[in-house]
């Protein structure tokens, strides 16, 4: 297997990857993200070629020309790794932007770093808090995920006695990556950021995980919480670490980043944020009120009771189309297909429907219990079942939401997609799945809207926080009368509009 060598700068990292790989799999393993799922539309993913090349066919040198760019400038996405090449990852530098606008700030001395700690992986991204420039950036997996890929499994293994050892292995792991960022460096950050969801700041803040275990699901503890390093096990001199405060119990504070980052707290038009990770979480509102809840979608979406589902890694098939003679797949790595990550099953199931392979209940039409996709990869009838279950969550929350505010599809202005899985869905397949009932225009794909947050959260202070907090009520979707029968109408297959 032929390999080559890409170095990132100003990171200062060197990544290896197999020879003719799309460059975007290469960053998107970084934290790259591509708000139009790759298609070269938006321009977003522009690297500088500083060594080394990239060809570019006629489209791709139509679109640098359209975006204004000049010959040393490359689209990661229309690009392959063809030879050893060294590139500038500006796009590490303008993530601080929030729904296209420059984030304004009030310039701080020093130092700061905004983590992002999610149930599978853990970003961190290290500012110069007088130009709000990245100087370094961290990725990494969650080190709970040896306790389980998903909330629940993590609760029972803390009641189980682990709870000491999950809270130490994930203080140790963000503890070392700040280390990574901040090596040679002269001075240590002034201010640490952490957001992320109830759980996991219960887990990092060393709470009592009970009350987030049995009904009724509610804990004292959802406030910031601030810290010394040295109480971490840090080897630091920053004069503050807070893990900023959760909206509910299983609305954490990468949500309340997320409504900071798309801005949908400061308009009078109201607006979506979906974020279809573990908890599934949805925020509907305007300056005037905000209401949020999560829902059971997360799992499906990122592999889990999937039969072959796996995260968006080397291997797994990140799109599907139906081509002439079957399937047309793409593959993260460029290598053979292992499974299939959250954008691929949508899109599954989207063409499946398309064909008519797939009744309006889910049953497949004769395919037996399962199609194949690609080599060994299959979808079976129970996948099926389990991305109706996903898709029933989120279409129902939405719609006691709006019937909470009054409101219908036509009245919301934006829907903003969140995080990384986000970046690589086709919100065409989205909506004929009948998951979300709006235009494709209205769809807005923002990326890590949490680090974007959290990053926002190191030029202000705690009151900013608290005043979206106090237009912000958390809505338990199941203690609605009309739960039940939304979900099972939505379990239905429905096209949108």
């Amino acid at each position: 297997m032929e390999m080559v060598t890409i170095g990132l700068e100003p990171l200062g990292k060197t990544i290896r990857v197999r020879k003719g790989s799309p460059l975007k799999d290469a960053l998107h393993e970084y934290g790259v993200e591509f708000p139009c799922g790759g298609k070269g539309t938006c321009g977003k993913c522009r690297v500088r070629l500083l060594r080394g090349a990239i060809n570019t066919d006629d489209f791709h040198r139509k679109r640098l020309a359209e975006l204004g760019l000049g010959g040393e400038w490359r689209l990661a996405c229309l690009s392959l790794c063809h030879t050893d090449m060294v590139i500038g990852v500006d796009q590490y530098e303008t993530l601080i932007q929030a729904d296209e606008t420059p984030f304004e700030f009030v310039p701080r001395k020093g130092l700061g770093v905004a983590v992002d700690l999610g149930t599978t992986t853990l970003v961190a991204q290290l500012l110069d808090l007088q130009q709000g420039r990245i100087l370094a950036m961290e990725k990494g997996l969650n080190p709970q995920q040896k306790f389980g890929s998903d909330l629940i499994s993590r609760l029972e293994a803390a009641l189980s006695g682990n709870a000491p050892e999950m809270t130490g292995i994930i203080r140790k792991k963000i503890g070392e990556m700040i280390g990574r960022m901040t090596a040679g460096r002269k001075e240590d950050p002034e201010r640490i950021i952490l957001v992320g969801n109830t759980v996991m700041q219960h887990f990092f803040c060393g709470f009592d995980l009970k009350p987030l275990s049995f009904y009724p699901f509610e804990s004292p503890l959802l406030g910031a919480a601030r810290f010394l390093p040295v109480e971490l096990g840090w080897d630091l001199l920053s004069r503050e670490v807070v893990f900023y405060p959760s909206i509910g119990s299983f609305v954490g504070s990468d949500i309340l980043a997320g409504i900071q980052a798309t801005g949908i707290c400061e308009g009078e038009e109201y607006s979506l944020l979906i974020d279809l990770g573990t908890n599934g979480e949805i925020v509907l509102g305007n300056r005037s009120r905000l209401l949020c809840a999560s829902t059971a979608a997360g799992p499906a979406f990122e592999g889990a009771r999937i039969s072959m589902g796996m995260l968006a890694t080397t291997g797994a098939i990140s799109s599907l189309e139906s081509g002439p003679a079957g399937w047309n797949i793409k593959v993260i790595g460029n290598g053979s297909p292992r499974g299939i990550c959250g954008s691929g099953l949508i899109d599954a199931v989207a063409v499946l429907l398309g064909r008519g392979l797939l009744d309006e209940y889910g049953q497949l039409v004769g395919a037996g219990e399962q199609v194949t996709l690609a080599g060994p990869v299959v979808l079976t009838q129970k996948d099926i079942q389990e991305f109706q279950l996903a898709k029933a969550a989120i279409a129902t929350g939405v719609e006691i939401l709006m019937k909470k505010l009054s409101i219908g599809p036509g009245d919301i202005a934006t829907v903003h997609i969140a995080g990384a899985f986000g970046s690589y869905l086709n919100m065409d397949s989205v909506t004929a799945t009948g998951m979300l009932g709006f235009t494709p225009v209205a769809f807005r794909k923002l990326g890590n809207t949490a680090l974007m947050g959290a990053k926002m959260f190191l030029f202000s202070d705690l009151s900013l926080t608290d005043a979206i907090l106090e237009r912000t009520s958390h809505v338990n979707l199941e203690s609605d009368p009309s739960f039940q029968d939304l979900f099972v109408e939505n379990m239905r297959f429905r096209p949108g509009p």
